[in-house]
């Protein structure tokens, strides 16, 4: 999951993961993700009690603290916004889990239940307990389907959905639209197409509009 040996002028992590928020929701992830945006946000809040901490309704204090981590790891803070678990996501995950009823908690639940099995197995100990490197080691292992061994199919299936779910609910948030920098719908007097520093870090150009419209 590190990004120190990717090309000069290619995205990073959390810029890939941006521009994979802004496709379709069905694109990023087929389950949880795509129906995600049916879940009010409520932030790191309690929707019932404006200004108090928000009390997790599905998740127990293990899967909370897991789900937090999780978080913080698939989106972390960098210079721009906070990292997904301080922009509220795990509250996010929690009542939308809690919304949706069995089928999304039982994936959930046993995602979780999953990834304790396989550090314990190969750590002796929870998830939440191991190491930086560690943890990175087992979200290697299931974060590239193209990669991942046969018997981790589980592990990839859980994780494509959680990270979904988790670029949803962080750019859903404020933090998340101000990450995005979108500023809101702007009259033109001419649309001359996004900046030739943005099209040329994602691989394309105008060049074929540019010659139609003169």
């Amino acid at each position: 999951m590190s990004d120190s040996n990717k090309p000069a002028g290619s995205l990073n992590r959390r810029d890939l993961l941006k521009v994979i928020s802004l496709a379709p929701a069905v694109a990023v992830a087929p389950g949880l993700a795509a129906r995600a945006s049916a879940a009010p946000h409520f932030g790191a809040g309690d929707p019932d009690a404006p200004g108090a901490p928000y009390q997790p309704k599905f998740l127990n204090p293990h899967q909370w603290k897991t789900v937090s981590l999780l978080c913080g790891l698939i989106i972390p803070a960098d210079e721009r916004s906070s990292s997904a678990a301080e922009a509220g996501v795990p509250a996010f995950i929690d009542d939308f889990a809690n919304l949706r009823g069995e089928k999304v908690q039982t994936m959930l639940s046993g995602g979780l239940a999953w990834l304790d099995w396989r550090c314990n197995r190969d750590y002796a100990r929870d998830f939440a307990d191991c190491t930086a490197a560690q943890q990175k080691e087992t979200l290697d292992s299931i974060a590239y389907p193209e990669k991942a061994k046969p018997e981790d199919a589980f592990g990839v299936v859980f994780f494509s959905e959680l990270r979904g779910l988790i670029m949803e609910g962080f750019y859903t948030s404020k933090e998340g639209i101000k990450d995005l920098q979108y500023m809101g719908n702007k009259m033109v007097a001419d649309w001359e197409g996004c900046p030739e520093n943005v099209t040329s870090r994602l691989g394309v150009n105008y060049s074929h509009w540019k010659h139609w419209k003169s």
